[in-house]
């Protein structure tokens, strides 16, 4: 696949034109970000660390009947994607309450509900992604209730599904953060970003540890151990 012009520079990704006008490359950096983008830091091997995990997670997806815009891996650090119309609103999905969540609702930390919460975020960095519901996406034309339904239907799928696949690596999904967009070839919304330790929190089932980017927020150190240590556990699944 030929890799064209430059169409969208991130901090921690970068989107390439191809010559198909459905298909874009994502490649991954080795940056790292938090707070919106207040703390910043780059760590070697990163960003294939990132690519390779996603490609993996997306993939299950696709193969049990979620849609996304992940193709292909490419190499280490680059992966064909369907091209999409970004849609700004964050889809979260808890399993269990932490950090600033936890400390919001007054619970304590690693707090374990009786029922899965799906939040929706405007992804908005100027206005630090406010929680929003329903009724304010519609308000801001981001999708229409039925479209709503549809993406808390189907990050609840998705979140059964990556679960179920982390628990067999001894691995404990805590919460993810999905984004969708509608994809050029199809209309369709789908995922349309990674899914790996910088979207995900990740918690060894046996320690606890955490394996994902709460070691950057925190200052935990290993980031890039944690971050191979996921990798690992999903490619002896095979």
């Amino acid at each position: 696949m030929q890799k064209r012009e430059l169409i969208f520079k991130g901090n921690e990704k970068q989107v390439f034109a191809t010559g198909n006008p459905d298909q874009v490359i994502f490649r991954y950096t080795d940056v790292a970000v938090a707070y919106n983008n207040i703390k910043r830091a780059r760590f070697k091997g990163k960003g294939a660390l990132d690519n390779q995990i996603s490609a993996i997670l997306l993939g299950y997806l696709n193969e049990n009947g979620v849609e996304t815009h992940f193709i292909q891996a490419l190499s280490e650090d680059e992966q064909l994607c369907r091209k999409i119309e970004i849609i700004p609103l964050q889809v979260v999905v808890r399993n269990r309450l932490t950090a600033s969540e936890a400390s919001r609702l007054g619970v304590e930390d690693g707090f374990k509900p009786c029922n899965t919460i799906v939040e929706m975020r405007y992804n908005n960095d100027e206005l630090g992604d406010p929680l929003i519901n329903e009724h304010h996406a519609v308000a801001l034309g981001l999708m229409n209730y039925q479209e709503l339904e549809h993406v808390k239907k189907v990050a609840l799928q998705a979140n059964e599904l990556l679960g179920a696949l982390l628990h067999k690596a001894g691995i404990e999904l805590v919460d993810m953060r999905l984004e969708f967009g509608r994809a050029s070839d199809n209309g369709h919304i789908i995922i349309s970003d990674e899914i790996s330790p910088d979207t995900c929190r990740l918690w060894d089932e046996a320690t606890g540890e955490k394996l994902d980017k709460d070691r950057f927020r925190l200052d935990l150190s290993d980031v890039v151990a944690s971050y191979r240590t996921v990798l690992e556990r999903l490619k002896a699944l095979n």
